[in-house]
């Protein structure tokens, strides 16, 4: 089971930047405006990237609305990563985007 928080839960996290936050949107999205902290790893890259990722590390992957990032949740978990789904996504981003 993919273990998920709500952009409200993960909020204060993410804004004291205690957090590996991966952005799964494609790069031409994440370059429109992302989080500030994220790093991108478009779904589209994941299967032939994630073995650069560290499987000592509980990473929070984010899209735009929750979907993507639980596909990927799912493909790393399997993978032996400990991730979390931020479910309801950057619509949900309170704050500046870079």
């Amino acid at each position: 089971m993919i273990k998920s928080l709500t952009m409200r839960q993960a909020l204060s996290l993410i804004k004291d930047g205690e957090l590996h936050l991966i952005d799964v949107r494609e790069m031409n999205e994440y370059a429109g405006g992302h989080i500030p902290g994220a790093i991108n790893l478009p779904l589209s890259q994941l299967a032939a990237r994630f073995e650069d990722l560290s499987k000592d590390k509980t990473y929070y992957i984010i899209c735009q609305s929750g979907i993507r990032s639980e596909r990927a949740c799912s493909f790393l978990e399997n993978q032996g990563y400990d991730v979390i789904n931020i479910q309801d996504g950057i619509k949900a981003w309170q704050g500046s985007l870079i």
